[in-house]
């Protein structure tokens, strides 16, 4: 492939993997520049709703993620001190027949392994662990990306720029966006659990969401039903960023204590032996991502909190658009900056509105005792058919 056509990609989370492999499609090489030494299984359980599977599904990956996820066939939502179920919305058949494509759980570690052996079979895309993307510089020919690994300075040439990055990107630094990150206040736990461990309704393949004062615990099958993935979230003054820290089972405990959460909230988290936990961050929408050829995806561009359940889900979505923006530009490069723009202009507001939308849905988890009341009769009253409803903005898109 001439190195005209090439495209640099600054990180190999799920956005820059996705991006590599709808930008390969249309006829450019790809370089892959990701920072750590080695990719891991890190993270926890994510969930592929059908915006985000269905293009994955479109990738080719459908048969790839097989072993890998479950199908939940409902979403329940319920108040952890009563024990009662407030909703049930249908997932499963229901929803793969109400937005054209299934809803999946899985962990980021077989989804990330999955896209990483796709973009390892393709020929146009190069993958070069240990090396981050420091600087950029434009010229009338197209890029200069300066980098460096723990042996070498790296300069490569390219005609387009993607920073794709994540939540503390350089990238983004580089284009002008000095405001950092903010810390919510929060932290999350996650843990897995074998469902061999735990009774057998805690096993079942549902989203469970239950909602408690100050905190709020969601689970969910993983690995074909293998394992249960946990994640617990309450407020926390611990702020160190990244996303392994170890969590003490006893501190977790004390947070989430046996008064205020009954039945299998707390039988899930007594299963649990280890946890990680992570600080959460989010930035405002930005009024603008890149310029000239260059641009932003996933976190670097939209960090978000995950009451919405759609970081993944949005970096995948991005690097669809981006693909469908660059393709059929001839000859390579001529009126890159315009598609870029064009992509921009396709994922600002949604992101945005995704952004926004989980923040509020972080107020909404985490009310008092007596806002809280209220809105279990709200969700109570709404039922899950008019509870999933309100998500058709989300789950109901399709690359354009």
């Amino acid at each position: 492939m001439a190195s005209s056509r090439t495209v640099v990609i600054a990180g190999a989370g799920i956005g820059g993997l996705t991006a590599a492999l709808t930008i390969a499609r249309h006829g450019y090489r790809v370089v892959l520049l990701e920072q750590a030494e080695r990719l891991e299984e890190t993270g926890a359980g994510i969930q592929l709703s059908p915006n985000a599977s269905r293009v994955l599904i479109g990738l080719g990956l459908g048969e790839r993620l097989a072993p890998y996820i479950a199908s939940p066939q409902e979403l329940t939502v319920a108040n952890a001190r009563s024990g009662r179920v407030l909703a049930r919305a249908p997932l499963g058949a229901a929803a793969e027949q109400r937005y054209g494509a299934p809803y999946w759980v899985i962990h980021r570690g077989d989804l990330q392994s999955v896209l990483l052996e796709a973009v390892q079979a393709n020929p146009d895309i190069v993958l070069r662990l240990g090396t981050r993307v420091d600087d950029f510089a434009t010229h009338s020919n197209g890029l200069t990306v300066a980098a460096h690994s723990r042996h070498e300075t790296v300069e490569e040439r390219s005609v387009a720029l993607i920073g794709a990055d994540g939540l503390w990107s350089r990238v983004r630094g580089r284009l002008g966006h000095g405001q950092a990150p903010r810390f919510a206040g929060q932290a999350a736990w996650r843990a897995l659990v074998p469902a061999e461990a735990v009774a057998c309704e805690l096993s079942i393949p549902t989203v469970n969401l239950w909602l408690g004062r100050d905190g709020h615990v969601v689970y969910y099958p993983v690995r074909g039903g293998r394992l249960i993935n946990v994640v617990a979230i309450t407020r926390d003054d611990w702020s160190e960023p990244g996303w392994s820290a170890p969590g003490g089972r006893t501190e977790l405990l004390a947070r989430f204590r046996d008064s205020a959460w009954r039945g299998p909230p707390r039988d899930i988290l007594h299963a649990a032996e280890r946890w990680l936990k992570w600080a959460l961050f989010d930035t405002a929408p930005l009024s603008y991502w890149g310029r000239g050829p260059v641009t932003l995806l996933g976190d670097a561009a939209h960090p978000m909190l995950p009451y919405l359940a759609q970081g993944a889900a949005m970096a995948i979505e991005d690097a669809a658009e981006l693909g469908h923006c660059m393709a059929g530009i001839e000859p390579a490069g001529s009126d890159l900056a315009g598609a870029m723009r064009r992509y921009e202009q396709r994922r600002l507001a949604r992101t945005a509105h995704a952004q926004r939308e989980a923040r509020r849905n972080g107020a909404i988890y985490h009310m008092s005792p007596v806002a809280g009341f209220m809105r279990s009769l709200a969700i109570a009253a709404m039922g899950g058919e008019r509870l999933i409803s309100r998500y058709d903005w989300l789950y109901g898109w399709t690359p354009a």
